[in-house]
């Protein structure tokens, strides 16, 4: 039973918008949130350099390969700046690792959807970062000083993605039937995956109530996930594309979009690891692991000859 003046004292410096350190005192529980939260954020930042990595040496042109080089660079420091403030919770980044190669942690379910044409990439850029950044900006100022530090970094990079795949789908839809329709296929499958990533409606979140209190979380599922589907419908209307849900439509009254209910059903059968790319993502994640250890190896040797030499210096 942990002390109820600490939990007191706790409650108040979340309340003064005072950010908590890995050396102040914190309830198990957040703790424990913020362990799952976290590493689940780092896990996707690495699982989703997969179907990116998949269009390297298919990308149309060498700007779009380097431009696709330099994003999956950026997507893999954005997972160590995690797995960085994540261990300042107790856990080691081996721990991270095991749980996820053993099915116990999640990453985001969107990666576990297939990159079918190159028009994918824009859709990812576009919808997936779009919305990835919509509740990054959110997390900027969560309570939990090392993981807001992660995310003002994250964010300066997360927004040059968007735009990215902004000016793929651009493309693709200023360019012959073909190629439009290209566009129109890739938003038709990543729409609802992107808008499902905001995770469950709050009511019926495990999480999401004590999150909000303790500001790991500063805005709630619902509403992060209205003001992405706000923002994305009328640049969708720039580029002349339409979104697959029919009921979408303006509400006068509170100037914000209506639209369908979620296929919640399909949402959990890929979260529970029955999506159509869930296995395949943690076996060749595995495997990369696996084949990267001599890497691992050599560096910590490197660092561990550095810190002789400045010893003996």
């Amino acid at each position: 039973m942990e002390n109820q003046d600490l939990l007191n004292q706790f409650q108040q410096k979340i309340d003064a918008d005072i950010k908590i350190e890995p050396k102040d005192w914190m309830p198990e529980k957040y703790r424990q949130t913020l362990i799952r939260q976290i590493s689940q954020h780092a896990h996707s930042e690495i699982i989703g350099m997969q179907p990116e990595g998949n269009w390297l040496t298919r990308a149309p042109s060498l700007r779009s390969k380097k431009i696709l080089m330099a994003k999956i660079q950026d997507e893999a420091g954005h997972g160590l700046y995690l797995y960085c403030a994540a261990e300042t919770l107790g856990v080691k980044r081996e721990q991270f690792l095991q749980w996820l190669h053993e099915g116990k942690a999640k990453y985001s379910s969107v990666f576990n959807y297939p990159t079918l044409s190159w028009a994918d990439m824009g859709a990812i850029g576009w919808l997936v970062d779009g919305a990835a950044i919509v509740n990054q900006v959110s997390l900027q100022g969560t309570s939990y000083g090392p993981y807001s530090r992660a995310m003002v970094k994250i964010c300066m990079e997360e927004s040059f993605h968007q735009r990215q795949g902004f000016e793929i789908m651009a493309q693709l839809a200023a360019g012959t039937a073909e190629q439009k329709e290209m566009a129109q296929d890739a938003i038709n499958r990543w729409w609802w995956p992107s808008i499902m990533m905001f995770g469950p409606h709050d009511s019926e979140s495990a999480h999401s109530n004590q999150s909000l209190k303790w500001r790991i979380k500063r805005e709630s599922n619902d509403a992060l996930r209205q003001l992405f589907i706000d923002k994305t419908i009328e640049q969708g209307h720039h580029l002349g594309l339409t979104f697959p849900d029919p009921k979408l439509h303006l509400n006068k009254e509170t100037k914000h979009y209506d639209y369908s209910p979620i296929d919640w059903d399909e949402f959990w059968n890929v979260v529970k690891g029955n999506g159509p790319g869930n296995k395949r993502r943690i076996r060749h994640h595995i495997k990369a692991h696996d084949d990267g250890k001599w890497v691992r190896e050599a560096a910590k040797a490197y660092a561990e000859k550095i810190n002789v030499k400045k010893k003996s210096a």
